[in-house]
């Protein structure tokens, strides 16, 4: 389906030129060249997806969309930047991005990235059901949010949409073990890129969802496997392999 992706770039010339490619795959295109002008055109033309540079005039990419993750807005994200580095990557990642391509890259690449990431879209893994509980963790699709029953109550907290993809995901599949590369392919829909956004997203899972981040107990990792959601009986409880088996289910989603 045609979408609408805004381009952001403080060079003119890789702004138009990224965004003449966007409009060749059949998409709607803009382009900005600083922040203001993004600002404007994410909040009243209302993209689909957004292809950001980290190094922008005045503010940064980087606090152009922490600022809108902050408001709520899961818009998938691009992010491009010179920077090369993993440590480079991972910022961009923790900030909220939901892809990250150094220059110089093809743009053929980078629509295909953007592809990729309307393809997810904000929505839920497949015909999920709409609540799935597993143990002390109730994950619900209608506002993709989840509850953790903790000491004697109840903390409920909100998640960007490929947060809630990812949980979701693991929680269809509790007790088994998925690697980074398999994630991406089954949760983000990629069958490239790089896999450590999984490890991101993990690290926000846990941020949000356990008592102690540094001593998981719900999402786990697996040595030489990757990250598991712990099963019904905790964290050294196992369910199903291919069955998601001992998750309580509750409708399905639309």
């Amino acid at each position: 389906m045609p979408a609408k992706v805004l381009v952001v770039d403080d060079d003119a010339l890789v702004a138009t030129a990224v965004a003449a490619h966007v409009s060749a795959a059949g998409h709607e295109s803009r382009h900005a060249v600083d922040a203001d002008e993004a600002e404007r055109l994410w909040r009243t033309w209302r993209p689909d997806a957004v292809v950001l540079d980290v190094r922008l005039p005045g503010r940064s990419g980087l606090e152009l969309l922490r600022r809108h993750r902050e408001d709520g807005d899961g818009t998938p994200v691009v992010l491009l930047s010179g920077l090369g580095s993993v440590d480079d990557r991972i910022v961009g990642l923790e900030v909220g991005a939901d892809d990250y391509l150094a220059k110089p890259f093809d743009a053929r690449e980078l629509v295909l990235r953007v592809e990729a990431l309307l393809r997810r879209g904000p929505g839920t893994v497949g015909a999920a059901p709409s609540r799935i509980v597993v143990g002390p963790l109730t994950v619900d699709a209608a506002d993709r949010s989840a509850v953790v029953a903790r000491d004697g109550g109840e903390v409920r907290v909100e998640l960007a949409p490929r947060e809630f993809a990812l949980l979701q995901f693991l929680a269809l599949h509790p007790g088994q073990a998925f690697s980074r590369r398999e994630l991406l392919r089954r949760v983000w829909g990629w069958d490239f890129g790089d896999d450590s956004t999984v490890m991101v997203h993990v690290r926000r899972l846990r941020a949000k969802l356990e008592a102690d981040p540094a001593e998981p107990t719900l999402v786990l990792n697996v040595r030489g496997a990757g990250y598991r959601l712990a099963g019904p009986g905790g964290a050294d409880g196992t369910a199903g392999a291919a069955d998601p088996a001992g998750a309580a289910h509750e409708g399905l989603a639309s």
